[in-house]
């Protein structure tokens, strides 16, 4: 049945995603499944193709083949350009990934990067003068391979112009919730996250890591309580007495159990934590007094300190940094 004339008619979006032999699956399957639940919710209209250099089979580095790949000339002119990652990529990208890429991207609105799929942009030339970011494990050796790019090896995703570059592996995710609520509003957007079961949407700038992943496991039930705990509710009361009371020991003792776990005092410990929470709010677009109320870091002096103290940045400086364009 024809819509009326009424009824607002939804263009469709042509994405190409780039794949080779070797490719990280998730760089390519994560993004596709975002896509796929903006078009089941009913205000995204995608349509997804995977593209190689011969067409056909290509295999993932997990040993899954990838099947019906078309060529770029089957392809045409797309709306989106993809490129998937690989580890192989930082030792040099081959010239037939280099190949499909440019002949992608030349009339494409929006050339997107996931994990290592920023080396064959770069490669290419095309990130030369611009802000971009990988996977924290591939950052610097990027940034000396590229020296024209401004690597930013702490960032989920980057968008400068129309390039769009993400950190690694689920960081793909993000990106495409990013693109989708570009395209469609943030209402689509937080939908799919919904059926996807993922945070609606970590922002661009937010690190690629936080103390609750960079922090070890705690080794004991008691610690792992107190940290999750922390982590719960950065804003309540964590003071050293409390958490103490929290695990039944004395306050040496806590102090005792974060030294030998962690290599740190329970208080720098959780400044860390409400540090995390602080430039979230930030980026999600609250004041600084409110971001410093609801981390629990008090005054924008402590979350001023706080910063400069683990950033070396200023607030304000870090938002120009991070903040997704």
């Amino acid at each position: 049945m024809s819509l009326s004339p009424h009824e607002p008619q939804i263009r469709t979006r042509q994405v190409a995603f780039v794949v080779y032999d070797g490719v990280t699956l998730l760089d390519v399957t994560g993004p596709v499944e975002v896509l796929h639940q903006a078009n089941q919710v009913g205000s995204g209209q995608y349509e997804t193709v995977l593209v190689s250099a011969a067409g056909g089979q290509v295999t993932a580095a997990s040993g899954l083949v990838l099947a019906g790949t078309i060529t770029p000339n089957e392809a045409g002119t797309v709306d989106t350009v993809v490129v998937a990652g690989a580890d192989h990529l930082v030792d040099g990208v081959p010239s037939e990934v280099l190949n499909v890429t440019a002949a992608l991207a030349a009339n494409a609105p929006r050339v997107a990067s996931v994990c290592s799929g920023a080396f064959v942009l770069a490669a290419l030339g095309l990130l030369d003068g611009r802000r971009a970011t990988t996977h924290w494990r591939h950052a610097a050796a990027m940034a000396r391979q590229y020296p024209k790019v401004e690597v930013v090896p702490d960032a989920l995703h980057i968008t400068d112009g129309r390039y769009v570059t993400s950190a690694g592996i689920s960081a793909g995710i993000d990106l495409t919730l990013a693109l989708v609520e570009a395209d469609h509003g943030a209402d689509t957007a937080r939908a799919v996250a919904r059926e996807l079961v993922v945070f609606m949407q970590r922002p661009g700038g937010q690190s690629q890591f936080s103390t609750a992943m960079a922090t070890p496991p705690a080794r004991t039930e008691l610690m792992r309580t107190i940290t999750d705990t922390v982590v719960a509710d950065p804003a309540g009361d964590h003071t050293l007495p409390k958490l103490a009371a929290t695990a039944a020991v004395s306050p040496r003792h806590l102090t005792r159990l974060f030294q030998n776990e962690f290599r740190i005092t329970p208080g720098r410990w959780v400044e860390r934590v409400r540090l995390d929470r602080a430039q979230q709010l930030l980026l999600d677009g609250h004041s600084i007094t409110t971001a410093a109320r609801l981390s629990g870091l008090g005054s924008d002096e402590t979350l001023r300190r706080a910063f400069a103290r683990h950033l070396g940045a200023t607030p304000t400086e870090y938002l120009r940094r991070f903040k997704t364009i």
